[in-house]
């Protein structure tokens, strides 16, 4: 097995590990920074949540989108809070486009260490502009694309989860 190493993302991820949950968390740190400072990453706030560059982006003009309460789980959002973070994630793309002109984006959260949380204690939402012809690793360097269950079989499963919602 080929292996990818990424060390200059693990000065930054080794300055929280050992630190209590918003001991010293890097968004509860930037809820606070002055966004005209040229030290901040923050890019726009709104009442509850603000937009902030990534420092280690996966692509030109990565950015998240980050509740300002430390919270770790989407069951903890509160509505207002989601509609926000929906409304900063459509400026971010409109932004992002009239920026660099991607082709897409990708939009999401790694939720927990298990999915890839480089910071999981604060939850928060990346937008990565995309460009046909950049992809991400597993189609290139191992010429394969990993779907572990059955699509129909976890559809029905969803499902029926949702009818007990």
């Amino acid at each position: 097995m080929e292996r990818m190493w990424s060390p200059w993302r693990s000065r930054y991820i080794d300055a929280f590990k050992d630190k209590k949950d918003n001991e010293v968390c890097v968004f509860c740190s930037a809820v606070k920074e002055n966004m005209e400072d040229d030290t901040s990453l923050v890019i726009y706030r709104g009442k509850d949540v603000f937009t902030i560059m990534n420092l280690y982006p996966y692509n030109n003009g990565h950015v998240m989108v980050v509740p300002n309460r430390h919270i770790s789980a989407v069951n903890q959002i509160t509505t207002e809070e989601f509609a926000e973070i929906t409304r900063q994630i459509t400026l971010a793309t409109e932004a992002l486009t009239k920026l660099y002109s991607p082709h897409g984006f990708n939009i999401g959260a790694n939720i927990g260490k298990a999915a890839g949380a480089g910071i999981d204690t604060h939850l928060h939402f990346h937008i990565i502009p995309r460009w046909n012809g950049d992809t991400n690793f597993m189609p290139v360097v191992g010429e394969v694309k990993v779907i572990s269950h059955d699509l129909l079989k976890t559809k029905k499963s969803l499902m029926e989860i949702y009818k007990e919602f």
